[in-house]
């Protein structure tokens, strides 16, 4: 029997961490909240299987990347599906979304980085990206990030190095422009 007070525990205080992550990979807040749901629950139904005193938050990632490669998955071999009552509404019996919490948390990205370093983050490759955002901004360390994404440490710490050199170099720019770089420390 899965003992419920354990599992919340164990797994709630790293329920932000992982809508931050969520968030990064459906870049949509309801997508988000969904795929965060998807993990607590197979993280619930599999509870048994989890090793006590393993690393917890590498377990919850893997299950949450690979719900959302399930899902992603399952939605291209699906085309969308519009059910009758739905589209026939009138306009105004639809209720007007809530963006707040969606425009609370791209001001804090946007907090976090600037339109440049966005940018230029975003121009990443997908593989060096990922692995810089788990590491930088969500704070994994390197085998929570080789359990996360499944592939060796030593992958891990080659493609965060690489990553972040290609984000120095495209943001040299941009720092010097701005005065963040001193044109004496430039050459």
């Amino acid at each position: 029997m899965v003992n419920h007070t354990n599992f919340e525990q164990t797994t709630l205080p790293h329920r932000t961490l992982l809508y931050n992550y969520a968030f990064y990979i459906t870049k949509n807040s309801d997508d988000a909240n969904d795929l965060l749901q998807e993990t607590f629950l197979k993280a619930y139904r599999f509870w048994h299987n989890f090793d006590n005193g393993t690393n917890v938050k590498a377990w919850l990632y893997r299950i949450m990347k690979n719900s959302y490669i399930n899902f992603y998955r399952k939605e291209t071999r699906e085309p969308k599906k519009v059910e009758y009552k739905e589209y026939h509404l009138p306009y105004d019996t639809i209720p007007e979304p809530s963006f707040a919490h969606k425009q609370v948390l791209n001001k804090a990205y946007d907090e976090i980085f600037g339109d440049e370093i966005a940018r230029s983050l975003q121009s990443l490759n997908d593989s060096f990206r990922e692995i810089i955002i788990l590491s930088d901004v969500e704070g994994l360390s390197y085998e929570e990030i080789a359990k996360t994404i499944d592939c060796p440490i030593g992958t891990v710490r080659s493609r965060l190095h690489r990553g972040r050199k290609l984000l120095k170099k495209k943001l040299f720019v941009y720092a010097k422009e701005n005065g963040y770089i001193s044109k004496e420390t430039a050459v």
